[in-house]
């Protein structure tokens, strides 16, 4: 373990930045967020933020917490390579780092990228014809959906750079027989995305699973209702329902936030 900072006896809180504590408590927020919709997979699959600043430092899980455990203080700061940079009592998954590194590397919009292995997910992912113009909120991610081949647990770092090709300048990814990914330049965006991307899965799900023919949309609906959807893309497609989100939290367990 690399640890470039030690500030014994101070909170996390003294210890960061106005601006990293404000992404630590959104991160966390995400975290339990994910929890509270029953797409965790219990210690496993990680989110993680970028922190703001010239540094190449990233927030991530502590390993062995569950989603619904994670604090803003607990979060643990790591370097490109998934080296922890800042004392902690806690360790990291550098493997688990693996996707997220190579998605953070791409630019500003990838300031958040979350990953999931939630059931109605991978189910989809396992899919030949991969998500379906069933629904219009599948219609709406269709237009930002990217897709990328199985290879095995992410452990190898060359398939960072063929992950990137596959994702391109989409946000939302299917990862072929393992699960969901999507990317913001903000908690709040990639958490909008996972919520619609999560919906449109588990509608599609039920929808096959239902036993009777199904309707398909017209030609060139599918396209409309996708750019119909991105009307508010440039304002920040998560700020509207984020605080929404964080006072659902807040009713429920506020010590995220601490």
């Amino acid at each position: 373990m690399s640890v470039a900072e030690d500030f014994s006896g101070l909170s996390m809180r003294e210890q960061v930045s106005r601006e990293e504590w404000e992404v630590r408590v959104n991160l966390a927020a995400t975290y339990r967020l994910v929890a509270h919709y029953g797409w965790s997979d219990l210690i496993y699959t990680h989110i993680s933020a970028r922190v703001p600043g010239p540094e190449h430092h990233f927030l991530i899980n502590p390993y062995g917490m569950t989603f619904d455990e994670i604090t803003a203080s607990s979060l643990v700061k790591i370097d490109l390579d998934g080296n922890i940079v800042q004392e902690t009592d806690y360790m990291v998954n550098p493997a688990g780092f693996t996707i997220h590194s190579a998605v953070h590397s791409t630019g500003s919009d990838a300031n958040c990228v979350i990953h999931t292995h939630s059931d109605d997910g991978v189910a989809v992912s396992a899919q030949a014809d991969g998500l379906l113009p069933l629904s219009q909120t599948a219609m709406i991610v269709l237009g930002d959906l990217a897709y990328h081949d199985y290879e095995g647990i992410a452990l190898e770092l060359d398939e960072r750079e063929r992950l990137i090709r596959d994702l391109d300048d989409k946000h939302c990814m299917i990862l072929r027989n393992h699960g969901l990914l999507t990317v913001g330049a903000s908690c709040a965006d990639a958490f909008l995305r996972l919520f619609f991307l999560e919906r449109a899965c588990s509608i599609q799900v039920r929808a096959l699973s239902g036993g009777r023919a199904l309707t398909m949309p017209h030609d060139g609906v599918p396209e409309k209702t996708a750019d119909q959807g991105q009307f508010h893309k440039r304002h920040g497609i998560g700020k509207l329902a984020w605080p929404a989100l964080l006072r659902t939290l807040d009713r429920v367990d506020p010590s995220y936030r601490d």
